[in-house]
């Protein structure tokens, strides 16, 4: 009893602790129902409560059986613990299936919410508007673009329900967890693939080929007036640029617009450098491939990334999702074609070289004016520093700076083609999952490969998301006489090319390497004994004098002749018998100009 009593005292006071808020009472208050057909959770609670598992699907067949016309719900997938994963499709001629709607005439767009289930907003936002579509209220919505909806992705964290699970959020009063039942941060998967949840999305997107892709979410960190955050993958370090210019010039003044009638301040999505020193300036993220609207970005599939503000009361920011959606589905509407056409450039275009890694600039841009809160700082003496307290006031900053991940840090040659051992079924399968196109070989190899040798390595010292990460520099040495009849060939200039080099290439810090899928490559089963080897060697010497002479000058070097275990580890590489595998990544790469050969058939799978 006395933790029912402790979680309805949270409930009560859940923001206590949290700085005080702006009043706010935007138009958007009008799209709320408080009685009637179709009322949400969410608004009988008075905008303080989201539904749980059970009365979510609830709520989704309810809305299927109120309009079954237009609207048709999906199991897309299973959690590991057995839940399955809903998605709800909408479309005005009732255009249901994949082949159904790829053959209409308007856009679609994919909303994506729960992918972290704390952060649920998008959840009631989605259902407030397709009950004004099933009801009739809106019309319009079906008349403009197909919808693929995912009410929740994160189905087993989001039953992980807690009033106690972000500190730094207002609401709802009951929230999901962050990670899926097996502690994995779905948004941190997009390329590694180990969730059956982002597998079931990636298998959406491959089916649908969404014109627009929406991942809703709440940020963390500073206050400030913004209480809808939004954004993409900047012109200047996006590898779809085209598409990034396109949501600039033609997306985003109309969402703008939309939300700021409504009564809302959206803002672009940043970070800041020092949390406890505003002043100091704004982080300008850039999303990776392991990140939903990275790896959409190099899939030159349009993805914008909702951020909530977390300190804005729940109602509101559920209001606030539902104008942006409304606004999202115009601008797509009305600008697909100039959006499809971005996509198109982009999907035909493999650079020669690739950005895999960059970071923040030393030299900060500036933002001409953001709306801030007015802070203090002073010291703490929980935390023994100074502390920031926002005070809840407006306050707009001018020429605050920013900082954008504009430094290369590390740039790759983009190989013709990856060469993958068939014994890598596992890697084929998550490739096609990424809709990269692969092709079968058959017969005889005598194109030039090259193999990435490992020269050195370094494990993380502490698991991430499940996985012990290797990072390691490579020697790329001509690979020889390889049989590649059977082997599987991806060739990059394709529509997921550059998506393909981050995936295969060993540098890249989101590739299947740097995610530990050939950790047994540095493991050896075989070693040698002294007595074997040591005659051995000495024949081999005397057989080969080249050999011999390289020998003679790496005794020269003093630490490598005192060290007897040195000596012969070199001696024992150079003889036949090592295990030629050890420390080589086994997919190799071709860098000449022809990658499939007349003597070389291949098909495609």
């Amino acid at each position: 009893m006395f933790a029912s009593l402790l979680i309805l005292s949270a409930s009560v006071a859940y923001d206590a602790h949290l700085p005080p808020l702006i009043e706010w009472q935007g138009k958007s208050v009008e799209l709320l129902q408080k009685q009637g057909p179709l009322t949400t959770d969410f608004e009988l609670s008075a905008g303080e409560a989201s539904p749980d598992y059970a009365n979510t699907m609830a709520f989704v067949d309810r809305l299927v059986a109120a309009n079954p016309t237009q609207f048709q719900s999906q199991t897309i997938g299973y959690s590991n613990s057995k839940r399955a994963i809903k998605m709800l499709i909408a479309s005005e001629q009732g255009f249901f299936e994949a082949r159904q709607m790829a053959n209409s005439t308007k856009p679609t767009i994919f909303i994506q919410a729960g992918i972290h289930s704390g952060e649920i907003d998008g959840k009631d936002a989605m259902f407030m508007l397709l009950r004004d579509i099933a009801t009739g209220k809106r019309r319009d919505i079906l008349k403009k673009v197909n919808i693929l909806f995912i009410p929740i992705l994160n189905v087993d964290g989001h039953e992980r329900s807690s009033a106690f699970n972000r500190i730094n959020q207002r609401g709802p009063a009951k929230m999901g967890f962050r990670t899926n039942a097996n502690n994995l941060n779905l948004n941190r998967d997009f390329t590694k693939l180990d969730t059956p949840e982002v597998r079931s999305v990636l298998k959406v997107i491959n089916d649908y080929n969404p014109n627009l892709y929406i991942d809703v979410h709440v940020t963390d960190g500073a206050d400030y007036q913004y209480d809808v955050t939004y954004g993409y993958n900047p012109v200047f370090s996006s590898e779809s640029p085209a598409v990034s210019d396109t949501l600039n010039q033609f997306f985003k003044p109309l969402i703008d617009d939309t939300l700021a009638k409504q009564g809302h301040i959206p803002g672009p999505l940043v970070f800041v450098m020092d949390k406890r020193d505003f002043k100091k300036g704004l982080a300008g993220w850039v999303a990776t491939p392991r990140f939903s609207n990275g790896w959409g970005d190099l899939k030159s599939l349009p993805t914008i990334l909702v951020e909530n503000h977390s300190l804005k009361p729940y109602n509101q920011r559920v209001l606030g999702t539902y104008v942006f959606l409304d606004g999202a589905i115009t601008a797509l509407s009305k600008h697909s074609h100039e959006l499809a056409n971005a996509v198109k450039k982009e999907q035909e275009f493999v650079p020669k070289q690739l950005i895999v890694k960059r970071g923040y600039s030393k030299q900060a841009d500036t933002i001409a004016q953001f709306k801030g809160i007015e802070y203090s700082s002073s010291m703490n003496a929980l935390s023994g520093q100074n502390e920031v307290k926002y005070l809840g006031k407006a306050h707009t900053y001018t020429d605050l700076p920013i900082y954008w991940q504009k430094d290369v840090q590390h740039t790759v040659e983009v190989p013709k083609a990856f060469f993958i051992p068939p014994v890598y079924r596992n890697i084929i399968k998550k490739l096609k999952l990424h809709g990269v196109s692969i092709n079968k070989l058959e017969g005889a190899n005598t194109q030039p490969l090259k193999v990435a040798k490992v020269a050195d390595y370094t494990f993380d010292k502490a698991p991430f998301e499940g996985r012990f990460r290797v990072s390691a520099t490579f020697d790329y040495v001509p690979a020889i006489n390889v049989d590649l009849d059977g082997w599987y060939q991806v060739n990059t200039q394709q529509k997921a090319g550059e998506l393909a080099v981050h995936l295969l290439h060993p540098e890249a810090p989101d590739s299947f390497f740097a995610w530990g899928e050939f950790n047994t490559i540095f493991q050896r089963t075989e070693y040698m004994e002294n007595y074997a080897l040591i005659p051995y060697a000495r024949q081999m010497l005397k057989d080969n004098p080249k050999l011999a002479l390289k020998f003679d000058e790496k005794l020269k070097d003093k630490s490598f002749a005192r060290d007897a275990e040195a000596r012969l580890n070199w001696l024992y590489e150079q003889s036949p018998f090592y295990d030629q595998a050890y420390l080589k990544y086994p997919i190799l790469m071709s860098f000449e100009e022809e990658v499939v050969i007349p003597d070389q058939k291949s098909k495609e799978i």
